[in-house]
């Protein structure tokens, strides 16, 4: 039995309409649209025909789709949880700077 993979690969300089973004994750608007009202996403645009989403947000909405089905995380601990995420990955980038700066000046 073999099983096929599917995968997309994303620029990370193109953005996506809230059409292409919910055909690409799967989920309907209005999922997306809860995001947004919960501060998950941030859609550049006045209107949901004018949205635009950079391909990070694919991420954010990955994320939250498994905190949600996996662990059964309610939007506002989804949002938490997406920005305590968010700030280990920024304290580690910053760690990992700092050792850089440490083991030049050790030489």
């Amino acid at each position: 039995m073999t099983t096929e993979l599917q995968y997309t690969v994303f620029d990370e300089a193109s953005d996506y309409s809230l059409r292409e973004l919910c055909k690409l994750c799967r989920v309907h608007a209005q999922f997306i649209q809860d995001l947004i009202d919960e501060g998950i996403l941030s859609p550049q645009g006045k209107s949901p025909r004018e949205w635009r989403f950079a391909a990070v947000e694919i991420k954010r909405i990955q994320v939250s789709i498994r905190l949600q089905e996996d662990l059964r995380i309610n939007l506002p601990g989804t949002a938490l949880v997406l920005d305590l995420l968010e700030e280990i990955d920024e304290l580690r980038h910053s760690k990992s700077h700092l050792e850089q700066l440490y083991n030049l000046e050790k030489d």
